[in-house]
């Protein structure tokens, strides 16, 4: 459990007066796996477990495998940031969008589940992929601030939308529609569709939120199975549960609870200059700067401003960008805005010194990224082309005070 929940709780505990003092540490900002401030003591505690259960390392003995990808939550997200390509993981199987959990024609074994499981554990021979699979690599994103995005509400997000771009500035963004699985209540004042729900999570918006994505990670990253997700990805057959509901409730939480990343050098002057040139050629229209939140039980997620720089929305990006691939609702070209918070302390933090970006780490530049994108976002990339040396610059170094 890190040093500054210890504090954080001991003081909400022991102090009853208004005001007190808290030992000074270590920058914050620099700190991605930090609680939002002013939990109450209950909260604190709730984040403090699932914090434990996310650095948690399985064993063969507690449930890891037979199949799996990592052995921890924290080792696909090192210090709760972004992934690097030698934990990336693959998806596959599917090229055509549908609802549900559709069969994979591909899997080679139980209900066709879409992750490939590339290591294993002694006695058992890992998955492999299927010749002439479509399939995709991804990275996995940093989890700070999701509580945030958890908590925005479906009109906001239909607000953003504008599939058959009627005001016509070529962004086509649209929700991802998917049916709920039945352990899984919908958001108070949702508004579906056809039976279907706005799904928000993931490189293709393939979950509807940080409960069915903590369950979906225990299941096909770790192969621990729940009673929510009973079957083991080996074998397709229902085992006994091995990571209990409370457990998976406490990542969820602590998920809900991790602050939002902060900025950085905001107010130099070519950080200024920089964000302006952002909205000026139009990168703002899907990497929404501000979103306001709906209603939450968590006081500090209830109606609050934040600043994640996301639509929730998936769009057309191009042909450099589509791997041939899909999950739920999306087509293969298909991919929802990543926040673009938190990206300026990826390299040294998480990455090794070096930019892994886009959702497989194929660009090792924030310039590489925008060059790839394309589809609804070309004429963006199209202005970024034509800007000077030192306007580039200026909008790279806004984009890293993110």
């Amino acid at each position: 459990m890190k040093k500054t929940i210890l504090i954080a709780i001991l003081s909400l505990l022991i102090l009853s007066c208004e005001e007190f003092l808290v030992p000074e540490g270590p920058e914050d900002y620099e700190d991605l796996d930090e609680p939002i401030s002013d939990l109450n003591v209950e909260h604190m505690l709730r984040h403090a477990a699932g914090d434990e259960a996310f650095e948690k390392i399985y064993t063969i003995e507690e449930g890891l495998g037979p199949v799996f990808n990592s052995n921890s939550c924290n080792s696909c997200h090192p210090g709760e940031g972004k992934g690097h390509p030698s934990n990336s993981f693959i998806r596959f199987g599917q090229s055509e969008p549908g609802h549900g959990r559709d069969k994979n024609p591909y899997a080679t074994f139980g209900d066709g589940g879409n992750q490939l499981q590339d290591r294993a554990i002694p006695g058992y021979e890992p998955e492999r992929l299927p010749e002439g699979a479509p399939y995709s690599r991804f990275i996995a994103p940093i989890v700070t601030g999701l509580g945030y995005l958890d908590a925005v509400a479906d009109e906001t997000i239909l607000e953003m939308a504008d599939p058959e771009d009627k005001d016509g500035d070529g962004i086509r963004g649209r929700p991802s529609y998917n049916y709920l699985p039945e352990y899984l209540k919908a958001r108070p004042n949702s508004i579906p569709k056809d039976n279907m729900y706005i799904h928000r999570f993931g490189k293709k918006a393939l979950s509807y939120d940080l409960l069915q994505q903590t369950i979906f990670a225990a299941n096909q990253d770790m192969g621990i199975v729940s009673t929510y997700a009973p079957v083991e990805p080996y074998d397709g057959q229902i085992g006994d549960p091995e990571i209990s509901n409370q457990t998976i409730k406490d990542i969820e939480f602590y998920l809900k609870t991790l602050k939002a990343p902060e900025r950085r050098n905001e107010n130099h002057p070519d950080v200024l200059k920089g964000e302006a040139i952002f909205s000026n050629i139009d990168c703002a229209t899907c990497h929404r700067p501000t979103l306001t939140t709906g209603y939450s039980d968590i006081p500090q997620l209830n109606q609050v401003e934040f600043h994640p720089y996301t639509d929730l929305l998936l769009h057309d990006m191009g042909p450099d960008l589509d791997d041939g691939y899909t999950e739920g609702d999306a087509e293969t070209y298909e991919w929802r805005t990543p926040p673009l918070w938190g990206i300026g302390n990826q390299k040294e933090r998480s990455q090794g010194g070096k930019y892994y970006l886009l959702h497989d780490g194929r660009a090792n530049s924030i310039e590489e990224a925008i060059l790839y994108h394309g589809g609804e976002a070309e004429n963006a990339r199209k202005q970024y082309e034509n800007l000077s040396q030192e306007e580039k610059s200026q909008l790279v170094k806004f984009i890293e005070s993110l």
